[in-house]
């Protein structure tokens, strides 16, 4: 990252909550201390520019001759004091933008500043076509669909109006209201390789670093590690879709109530760029290995599954992917969004311990 032509500024930011569900690790300080920056910022990255034919006339304005930038990602970045030398890239999921990452729905610390807490710089991504990075150079229409409770259980919150039993998800009404009001739409087609060249252009331009990704996020973030070597790891967490293997080794379509789940073959010499790298996948609660009548677990079921052929398909290739099933660890109630659930200090801690034992701290 260069930041020799960047003005540096030091600021001290209150906390974002009053307190945290669980006691921050030694790594974390308490969410009641300040936080020092020695720059923000943000910026547009990749993208492309239309141009409209024939020759623009600005004292008869019209799309002759004009141009439409789009498909960009947007990138909001912080850089503490004593900062460590990789930066970690935030990438959301599906209705989802950077405030993913942000502020808890029942107000506590997000992943952004617990990490900023344990020294990373973070950069967190609205991808094309969503969010701040709305501009798209092709057209979509915008549903006004009623659907909070299909993501209710979508999200394996519970099964609506339930929730389930021990979830890691905070009950207020507040904060249920909060977080439905965090979906945001597509502005266009959903493009994986839009967005894939998008956030591989944010490596191009910060250097090295690790990528971590949420749900529909995954798959166009096996594609950027994939291009870019200045992906030194991905994290994801639940990735969801967009698996690749090998061009032969694609396992069979996994049908589920929501659809049937299909991977992609990809030739091997693109493949096996995900096998020098360290990856690691984690997977919340409430996930069935049979398959169940509630379509919100049932979809999780055959995504978990297939995340588990992948990872055996990455190894098998000489790779080093490690998949955490939660419930495994004794680590139970967390939904789809563990990063923000109750217990989140708890799950930085597995990311901040992955890193530690990777040596990308």
């Amino acid at each position: 990252m260069n930041l020799k032509k960047r003005i540096p500024l030091v600021l001290a930011l209150s906390a974002l909550a009053t307190s945290c569900a669980s006691t921050p690790s030694a790594g974390a300080s308490a969410s009641s201390s300040g936080l020092t920056l020695k720059e923000q910022g943000s910026f547009a990255v990749g993208g492309t520019v239309v141009t409209a034919p024939g020759t623009f006339d600005p004292r008869r304005p019209s799309a002759e001759g004009a141009t439409l930038h789009g498909d960009h990602a947007y990138v909001f970045y912080q850089v503490p004091a004593d900062a460590r030398p990789l930066p970690l890239v935030f990438w959301h999921g599906a209705g989802q933008s950077s405030k993913t990452w942000e502020t808890t729905a029942d107000g506590r610390e997000g992943f952004q500043t617990l990490f900023l807490r344990r020294r990373f710089p973070v950069y967190l991504v609205d991808q094309p076509r969503r969010g701040k990075a709305g501009r798209s150079t092709a057209p979509t229409t915008v549903p006004a669909t009623p659907d909070d409770q299909t993501w209710f259980g979508m999200f394996r919150i519970g099964v609506w109006p339930d929730y389930f039993p021990g979830v890691q998800f905070p009950r207020e009404p507040a904060a249920l209201e909060q977080y439905f009001r965090a979906m945001t739409p597509n502005t266009g087609p959903f493009d994986a390789e839009v967005n894939a060249s998008a956030v591989s252009a944010l490596f191009d331009r910060i250097g090295p670093g690790v990528l971590v990704t949420h749900s529909q996020g995954g798959g166009p973030g096996w594609l950027v590690a994939m291009r870019n070597p200045k992906v030194r790891a991905v994290v994801s967490y639940e990735p969801g879709s967009g698996f690749v293997f090998p061009e032969g080794e694609v396992p069979a379509p996994m049908p589920s109530l929501t659809g049937s789940l299909e991977a992609t073959g990809v030739p091997m010499e693109r493949f096996l760029a995900l096998t020098r790298i360290p990856i690691a996948l984690y997977f919340g609660d409430n996930i069935p290995e049979e398959p169940s009548p509630i379509p919100g677990q049932d979809n999780w079921r055959v995504r978990l599954a297939m995340a588990r052929l992948w990872r055996d398909a990455v190894n098998r290739h000489g790779g080093s992917v490690t998949l955490v099933h939660l419930p495994e660890l004794g680590i139970r109630g967390n939904t789809h969004f563990p990063f923000s659930d109750t217990n989140n200090v708890q799950i930085a801690d597995l990311l901040s311990k992955f890193l530690a034992d990777k040596a990308l701290d």
